[in-house]
């Protein structure tokens, strides 16, 4: 079996799976937001369900319109707070303590490798990267796994994805997983587990597996991994709060497909309006003016995209014909920036420093679009109107691309500014 079938037939309490089988499977977390949580808790009351499966598997999480935008947003946040008060959920994080759901999780070591994962939010598969099986579902579905512990899915087939050679410089898991999306398509992972694999990924710190694991949803896929090795070993030591189990595929596992890429051939690059599978070199859209560049979300909102963020903007300025919005992804990572002094480098650079947010992400707050407009944004989605208005444009490209078109007004590379 593959690591992605080992854990579900795990999950089952099967010996084996294979694809296309229809399971029940217990789960190890249920996850739900300010969005999706207020109708799970509505279908979670509707079913009539007594009380929730385990007060310590459930973790809801406002972040898409925190702090609260609007009165709309105060009461989506409100029902979390009340449910979560009503059946003890020791995984409720209130604004101060939050941060972008699928950051804070691995952070706060509530996801490890092993486990069987639902989230009532598509990008849920990020959790992959840590060597464990986790989707998005719907919010009826995290209802009836809140008030059961289970889930029925049918097993996916797997596709491998293997990287080998050597990264050029700016080069990270955005671009790996854009290049990938844009080799396969949108659809080109439709119900399947990514599995991410070779030499590349071997050395890939865990900031770029979460990156690449969280974009697998933009290919189709149900799910995406990484076998997980001795940087997870390292990440969740003295991090994880549960037990977990390390597992690997057989050397022998069926796959439906199995793609490869020589990544000395890779350069940053950046997803064109309107699907992240229109994928061009960065250096080939240097006439491409930019109204605002966002850095941060769930994809590339880490201390590490930061980093790389403030080591090309440090000493230069935000051109004036743009805004820029940083966002660190949780508290934890905005002390840190702020320790490190990457925080002063953005504002000194007079972009805007936000407390952590989804936001402009979702098009929910925090940097809309206006009509015209167009961004360049470290996230994961440029679907018409994802950042604001439906005559508004999307970029998606690596945080040292985005700190790059920042200083200059237009997309742009390091290597423009002698980096």
């Amino acid at each position: 079996m593959t690591i992605t079938e080992k854990i579900l037939a795990t999950a089952a309490g099967k010996k084996f799976v294979e694809p296309g089988e229809l399971i029940d499977a217990g789960v190890d977390l249920v996850l739900a937001n300010d969005i999706t949580a207020p109708i799970a808790i509505k279908e979670f009351n509707k079913i009539g369900a007594k009380g929730v499966f385990d007060k310590d598997k459930i973790a809801l999480i406002p972040d898409h319109f925190v702090p609260q935008k609007d009165i709309k947003a105060a009461e989506q946040c409100k029902a979390l707070k009340q449910f979560s008060k009503e059946h003890d959920l020791s995984l409720y994080f209130e604004v101060g303590r939050m941060g972008v759901e699928h950051a804070l999780l691995p952070e706060q070591g509530l996801v490890v490798p092993g486990d069987c994962i639902i989230g009532a939010d598509s990008h849920t598969c990020t959790y992959g990267a840590l060597g464990a099986f986790s989707t998005g579902v719907g919010s009826t579905d995290a209802a009836s796994a809140m008030a059961t512990g289970r889930c029925w899915f049918k097993v996916p087939e797997s596709m491998k994805f293997i990287y080998y050679g050597k990264l050029n410089k700016w080069v990270g898991g955005k671009d790996l997983i854009l290049h990938t999306i844009g080799d396969i398509g949108v659809d080109g992972a439709l119900y399947r587990a990514m599995e991410f694999d070779g030499e590349v990924i071997t050395a890939l710190p865990m900031y770029g597996r979460l990156t690449m694991c969280n974009m697998a949803i933009e290919a189709g896929g149900k799910s995406s991994i990484v076998v997980p090795d001795d940087i997870t070993m390292e990440y969740i030591r003295g991090r994880a709060k549960r037990p977990y189990v390390f597992y690997a595929s057989d050397k022998d596992s069926h796959y439906v497909e199995v793609r490869e890429y020589d990544c000395s051939k890779i350069e940053p690059t950046v997803a064109c309006p309107h699907l992240p599978s229109n994928t061009r070199a960065a250096k080939e859209l240097s006439n491409i003016s930019i109204d605002q560049v966002v850095i941060g979300s769930c994809t590339n909102g880490r201390l590490e995209d930061l980093r790389e963020a403030a080591a090309v903007i440090k000493g230069r300025k935000v051109n004036s014909n743009l805004r820029m919005i940083v966002i660190p992804a949780t508290q934890q990572i905005y002390k840190d920036a702020m320790n490190e002094g990457l925080l002063e480098t953005f504002i000194n650079a007079e972009a805007v420093v936000s407390t952590p947010t989804c936001g402009p992400c979702l098009g929910g707050y925090m940097g809309i679009l206006a009509e015209g407009e167009r961004a360049l944004a470290t996230t994961n989605r440029n679907f018409i109107g994802r950042m604001g208005h439906t005559g508004s444009e999307v970029y998606l490209a690596n945080p040292a691309v985005a700190a790059a078109t920042a200083v200059l007004g237009r997309i742009a590379t390091p290597e423009e500014l002698g980096l």
